[in-house]
């Protein structure tokens, strides 16, 4: 069901002020999440700065390059944190208590709630640091932002914004048959973290595995030569082919499990 962007402005408005609202009741916690990104992110670059020397590189791609592609990792790493998170986490739970039941009921579509009902700001600070991450390494390698480009950017962005969504839902719907799938979230992300290194620096068999199995090339690699002008119209075309059929088969299968749940009044 498509809703009109009034309606939608509307509802995540109400939706995210109450989660914010909530949240800063622990205000110190953000001063903390500060701390953790920034040391993690110090730990990033020093991390990717033991694979340069003067005369090598890391699978074609310079230091400033591969900052790119730690930018957009660390930026979808915050949206996760912001929104996979907090709300794809309830799921089981609402499943478990069989307060599903009375989000089936409600005049809204069931999967954007069950995806941005809440906001948390704690994921923020993450995308904040990679938005500054991905602009530096492109003013290190001169890259002219065109509009052509912030166009071509910004799908490439949504695309892989859209990709880690399906995966997170595809994994959270299976609780409808399986309690115990968290743990698969948590195997998820820590394969994603492979993302935050160029798809290219990697075996030729595991680059296969990241581009057609896992989608990883598509969250950071793909992306990331969008932004830095080098590529191919193929990869762009396929990549926003691939986030739409994701997302496409993720509705699909989350009306295909709801024939499966069983209500607590059952």
């Amino acid at each position: 069901m498509l809703y009109p962007v009034k309606y939608l402005y509307r509802v995540l408005k109400v939706f995210w002020s109450t989660s914010i609202s909530s949240e800063l009741e622990y205000r110190f916690n953000i001063f903390i999440e500060i701390c953790s990104v920034l040391g993690n992110l110090a730990g990033s670059l020093f991390t990717l700065s033991l694979f340069y020397s003067p005369n090598t590189n890391l699978g074609g791609w310079d230091f400033s390059s591969s900052v790119v592609v730690l930018g957009i990792y660390t930026l979808l790493d915050g949206f996760t944190t912001t929104f996979l998170q907090p709300n794809l986490s309830r799921i089981v739970r609402h499943i478990q208590n069989g307060t599903l039941d009375f989000i089936l009921i409600k005049p809204i579509n069931t999967q954007l709630w069950l995806s941005f009902r809440i906001l948390s700001p704690w994921g923020l600070p993450s995308i904040v640091t990679g938005l500054v991450l991905i602009l530096s390494g492109l003013y290190y390698k001169n890259i002219e932002l065109t509009l052509r480009l912030l166009i071509l950017s910004s799908l490439m962005l949504s695309s892989s914004l859209l990709i880690l969504y399906s995966l997170w839902f595809l994994i959270a719907t299976t609780s409808i048959w399986f309690v115990r799938v968290w743990n698969a979230n948590e195997v998820l992300r820590s394969t994603l973290v492979a993302g935050r290194y160029p798809i290219t620096s990697y075996p030729n068999s595991i680059r296969k595995v990241f581009t057609f199995l896992l989608p990883i090339a598509f969250l950071t690699t793909v992306p990331a030569e969008t932004m830095l002008n080098i590529a191919s119209v193929e990869w762009i075309v396929f990549s926003m082919f691939v986030s739409l059929a994701c997302f496409y088969f993720t509705t699909i299968f989350w009306k295909f499990a709801l024939r499966f749940y069983t209500s607590a009044s059952s």
